[in-house]
């Protein structure tokens, strides 16, 4: 398993360094001059010239590449901008602020967003996907079934304005969606993200149970499962000891993929209930032509990403006894 880890750890900064090097070579590649907008309107050649130096942007592409893999390690200086203390991601065009600085202000609340949807729709998506998968052919897994074709094809933006006008504007049942940090109120953080996490969890929820019923029937059919009721074993034990964990290997891969584009960002989500988290800053960051931030921004997602799918092939072994990592 420590073999398994050190080899997928390693991969995975080669991997978050190639992106890197894509991405960079992609926004900074492209014919815009980032200096323009930092100079301001009353911008003479000399005053561009020398934006255009404090920016590191008067190299050519490559060589600003490596002094931003310089500036991860050692920071860097941006002249009259400001310094950006190692690790630095860049410094915003926009609003003059290291970009890894005002991720971090907005990570917590992705995050809290993204973690209390996953509990919401891992438990309610996965527990009917089970009673669906149990009762295959009658009415509750009719029921199941039928709800979640229904509210997979539902979006986030009409079902939030939606939830918006019914449990908070008309019958001021639940608070307006906003953020207060876990540590200071922890009421006032759950209640304010309550809306955000029952309407985000709505959709997920709808395609944890498809994926849960369909796993847990495929499962039930294997041979090792039949064999193990042929002995004698209750129904509760067959279905807990190997069918389950046996179906749980896809969803735990899935869940880990879903989760990691949580966090990178729920775009749609945080600007329907105007949360300015991660995903938001993605779409101001693209309406501002702020190229620093979407690039840190996507490599966050990028590193989400790689980190669970090594989360996840280390539970596999957990889950699964039929796996062995080497």
């Amino acid at each position: 398993m420590l073999r398994f880890l050190v080899r997928r750890v390693f991969g995975a900064l080669v991997i978050l360094l190639i992106i890197s090097a894509v991405t960079f070579w992609l926004f900074y590649a492209i014919p815009r001059d980032p200096a323009t907008m930092s100079c301001g309107k009353n911008c003479t050649p000399d005053m561009l010239a020398q934006v255009r130096h404090n920016l590191g942007i008067d190299h050519p592409v490559p060589v600003q590449y490596w002094y931003w893999i310089k500036g991860i390690f050692v920071g860097r200086s941006y002249g009259d901008f400001g310094d950006c203390s190692a690790p630095c991601l860049g410094y915003s065009f926009a609003n003059r602020e290291p970009v890894l600085g005002t991720i971090m202000d907005r990570l917590p609340l992705t995050l809290s967003l993204a973690l209390g949807s996953a509990v919401v729709f891992l438990v309610f998506g996965i527990g009917a996907g089970m009673i669906a998968a149990v009762k295959q052919g009658k009415w509750q897994d009719k029921l199941a079934s039928s709800a979640s074709l229904v509210a997979s094809s539902l979006q986030i933006y009409f079902i939030g304005y939606i939830a918006m006008y019914i449990l908070v504007a008309k019958l001021d049942l639940l608070d307006n969606p906003s953020y207060t940090p876990l540590t200071e109120n922890p009421a006032a953080w759950a209640s304010g993200l309550l809306v955000p996490w029952l309407v985000l969890a709505l959709i997920w929820t709808a395609n944890y149970t498809r994926m849960t019923r369909s796993q847990l029937v495929e499962t039930l059919s294997e041979d090792y499962v039949r064999t193990a009721r042929a002995k004698g074993l209750s129904g509760r034990n067959v279905f807990f000891r190997f069918a389950w964990r046996g179906a749980m290997g896809p969803i735990v891969t899935i869940f880990g993929i879903d989760l990691a584009t949580l966090i990178g960002g729920a775009m749609i989500t945080e600007y329907t209930f105007s949360l300015q988290g991660v995903g938001r800053l993605a779409v101001d960051s693209v309406e501002k032509s702020d190229l620093p931030m979407l690039m840190g921004v996507t490599l966050l997602s990028a590193g989400a990403i790689v980190l669970f799918n090594i989360v996840v092939d280390a539970v596999y072994g957990l889950i699964d006894p039929r796996i062995r990592l080497a």
